[in-house]
């Protein structure tokens, strides 16, 4: 039986790492067999591009070559880690997948949601997610902020507008697939922000 395939979304310092782990670990105490994992990366390919995509000056890559290496990374992610895994039954809890493309290249990067859908489509090849979660707070950026003092990667340290154009995308992704991608919720406690991650799962679990 096919497992299901969760995806965490959202801008930059809203959580996701700390509540993907949550996450898995709450439906781990369901009996759920979790594989995590994230993007970009998650196979050995993947985690090639990874270093290209994120290190180096904001001018190393034009925005098709950004989204095309994120497409390259995605395909090998789908091909090599998330398929297989989903078809053995595991479910698979990614941080980040196809839908962070369509907000940070297509909306804020200016090449158009359904112009970078387009790209996408070909390498994951019909594996979207049965549901899409995405962390939205308004005080995000001033924690990525403190997160990051030591100093940002090439795409979150891009300036505050940039990412105000991300998080509006992200909504626009919602709106338009209201059954695949929810918003939550990110103030609050970590406990709460879990609880409401699993609320909007519910339908899935067993």
């Amino acid at each position: 039986m096919r497992g299901k395939f969760i995806t965490l979304e959202g801008g930059e310092g809203v959580g996701k790492s700390t509540q993907v782990r949550a996450l898995a670990g709450a439906l781990r105490d369901r009996g759920i067999d979790v594989l995590v994992t994230r993007e970009p990366g998650g196979s050995e390919g993947a985690e090639k591009i990874r270093e290209l995509l994120l290190a180096g000056s904001e001018e190393r890559w034009g925005p098709r070559a950004e989204a095309l290496l994120f497409a390259a990374a995605r395909a090998d992610h789908v091909e090599k880690t998330i398929r297989p895994a989903l078809e053995g039954g595991h479910w698979v809890l990614n941080d980040r997948f196809v839908d962070s493309s369509l907000a940070y290249q297509g909306g804020a990067g200016g090449l158009g949601i359904e112009t970078v859908r387009e790209i996408n489509a070909f390498g994951i090849a019909g594996c979207y997610p049965d549901r899409t979660l995405v962390l939205t707070a308004t005080e995000g950026s001033e924690r990525a902020r403190a997160r990051d003092s030591g100093g940002s990667d090439r795409i979150g340290g891009r300036p505050d507008d940039y990412h105000r154009k991300v998080d509006a995308a992200f909504r626009i992704i919602a709106a338009e697939e209201p059954e695949r991608v929810r918003l939550i919720d990110a103030s609050g406690s970590p406990e709460e922000v879990t609880q409401r991650l699993l609320d909007a799962i519910a339908d899935l679990l067993p």
